[in-house]
């Protein structure tokens, strides 16, 4: 018997998994080797941003957000769609550890899986908002 995870039940998968601590490697394994993985933003400013490169990648993005910040708040408030492709909407709050500065946005993942195995990954928020949380504070 074949059992065929939806884009849904993965993606719900993903954010359990992360919020009980495991760790980069173990999340990028939730992926394929060649994802799709985008999340847009000032590359420059913000380490964890941008294209990522297969699992390895995915454990880089994993490691670099858990040395850089600190995820207060993560709240899932919708998830659109099943089968192989899903919606995910809600919020954050995110202290960005070398300045203290907070983060609040709402944010919108793009999810695609085959065969278990999440394929494409697109995270949207308010990118302005992370580059000008790696601001130093006004004295």
């Amino acid at each position: 018997m074949t059992t065929t995870v939806t884009a849904r039940e993965a993606a719900t998968a993903l954010f359990d998994q992360l919020f009980s601590g495991a760790a980069p490697n173990e999340l990028a394994e939730r992926f394929d080797e060649s994802v799709d993985w985008f999340i847009p933003g000032h590359t420059a400013v913000v380490p964890w941003i941008g294209r990522k490169v297969g699992r390895a990648g995915v454990a880089e993005f994993y490691a670099q957000l858990g040395q850089g910040a600190k995820v207060e708040e993560f709240k899932v408030d919708t998830v659109i769609g099943d089968g192989d492709r899903c919606v995910v909407l809600g919020s954050l709050r995110t202290t960005i550890l070398a300045t203290g500065r907070d983060i609040e946005t709402d944010f919108a993942f793009d999810i695609e899986v085959r065969d278990g195995l999440i394929t494409r990954y697109r995270m949207f928020e308010d990118s302005w908002a992370v580059a000008a949380a790696f601001e130093p504070k006004a004295s």
